[in-house]
């Protein structure tokens, strides 16, 4: 036996780190190799000890120290009258990480991957394994009335120079078609059934116990960016400014950002990974999710400050976007996004989660306050008693706060129009399913 690319020698367990590190080498370069304990790395075999611990210790320290997770074939075997162990292992989900660090293979040694060969490798295991695959939809699935659209805003910001003529045409323009047949990346842009999906929620404070409205979005990328900023919108805070008797309504996170951060987490998502999107709106911030992993070695501070280039992990879908100018630079989302709030004195952060990235808008609250307090001192003291019991239950009938405050039905809704018109309160969605919601 010689070391090779695809084969490592250990004198023993105790190289076992360095083992699994050549194990991740060999993933990143040839997806499947083979390493022995028990023979030196000048082919001289010396054996060891084996016993159900030692395979047992090996399987734990693999499982633990590497990730995407591998399953490798470990067994006892004798060499030259001496026990050895020796490991199979293979998979495809490149790339691999051990110990937090990523490894290729270049000869018999483990060299660390740089930032652009990382890239280079992220980048090919995409395009292989996700949207450059074939869907199960056809072309006639795609909807014509989306893709019509696009091209049409896509002429309008100067990114492409052709106008629509048939959908199998543009399609093959923008690269979605292989030999007639629809790629995936061309099934969640354009078709409206695919398994893409957002999960949007209100909840009643700073935590998941109490929710007041939840809904689920289904379709292409575009519908989803729609419903879910709309959605966003519908709940957030607007405060209006009077300039020349020309009212203006800002909102208390600007909406370009949270329009990049939606963007960017459908653009930069694990798609292979079948959890969905989401969008939690909380008391005190916003959070939205998508199931892709934050780029190994990197911090999305490294993109704001603008040091680091994008890493795509859809580069199809991503440059479709761009055409359209949904993404208007490669590798500017979180950029636009901390620049927009700073700009707006709003606090954002970026989170790097197990399962997924996170971006969190921190909702302001200490202004608005003070407004309604003078505001307050205008009301009545049953409309005071309203509030305070909407805050309480958002979803209370006009029945029971009757009961509660001691007046009728009628006078109730009175009081509720008045709030409304006040800017205090206001209703978020239909008469069965809706709630109150206290303007803060």
């Amino acid at each position: 036996m010689k070391e090779s690319e695809i084969l490592e020698l250990k004198k023993s367990t105790s190289e076992l780190k360095e083992g699994i590190i050549s194990i991740v080498s060999i993933l990143n370069k040839h997806q499947k190799g083979e390493l022995y304990f028990g023979v030196k790395n000048n082919s001289e075999v010396v054996g060891q000890t084996v016993t159900e611990k030692t395979i047992r210790d090996i399987s734990k320290s693999i499982s633990d120290n590497i990730e995407p997770k591998i399953f490798p074939n470990i067994r006892e075997v004798v060499l030259e009258g001496k026990k050895c162990v020796h490991l199979e292992f293979s998979g495809e989900n490149v790339p691999y990480y051990a110990f937090g660090r990523a490894y290729i293979r270049v000869g018999d040694e483990d060299k660390k991957l740089s930032s652009q060969e990382l890239e280079k490798l992220i980048l090919k295991k995409n395009k292989a394994f996700w949207e450059d695959g074939i869907s199960e939809r056809t072309i006639n699935d795609v909807n014509e009335k989306v893709l019509k659209s696009f091209i049409e805003r896509a002429n309008t910001v100067k990114r492409i120079n052709f106008k629509f003529t048939n959908v199998k045409a543009i399609l093959n323009k923008l690269e979605l078609l292989k030999e007639d047949k629809l790629l995936k990346a061309g099934e969640v842009l354009f078709c409206d059934k695919n398994p893409l999906e957002v999960q949007a929620a209100v909840f009643a404070g700073t935590d998941k116990l109490t929710f007041l409205d939840i809904k689920q979005f289904k379709g292409n990328i575009f519908d989803l960016l729609e419903q879910s900023e709309s959605y966003i919108k519908e709940h957030i805070n607007w405060r209006a400014e009077l300039n020349e008797r020309v009212r203006k309504e800002i909102p208390e996170i600007p909406v370009r950002a949270i329009t990049e951060a939606l963007v960017n987490s459908l653009c930069h998502r694990d798609y292979e990974n079948r959890k969905g999107n989401e969008v939690a709106i909380f008391k005190d911030r916003i959070e939205i999710y998508n199931p892709g992993l934050f780029p190994d070695g990197y911090d999305p501070k490294d993109f704001f400050k603008g040091t680091e280039r994008s890493i795509l992990r859809n580069p199809l879908i991503a440059n479709t976007l761009y055409l359209s100018k949904d993404i208007e630079r490669w590798g500017s989302g979180i950029k636009r996004i901390h620049d927009a709030c700073k700009e707006e004195d709003v606090k954002v952060e970026f989170k790097k989660l197990k399962s997924g990235f996170l971006v969190i808008f921190y909702r302001k609250a200490e202004g608005p306050k003070r407004v309604l307090k003078e505001v307050l001192k205008g009301l009545t003291e049953n409309q005071e008693k309203i509030i305070s019991e909407v805050r309480k239950n958002p979803k209370i009938t006009s029945e029971d706060l009757a009961k509660i405050v001691g007046i009728s039905s009628r006078k109730i809704r009175d009081n509720m129009k008045k709030l409304k018109e006040e800017g205090l309160i206001k209703r978020v969605g239909g008469r069965k399913e809706g709630y109150w919601e206290v303007i803060k």
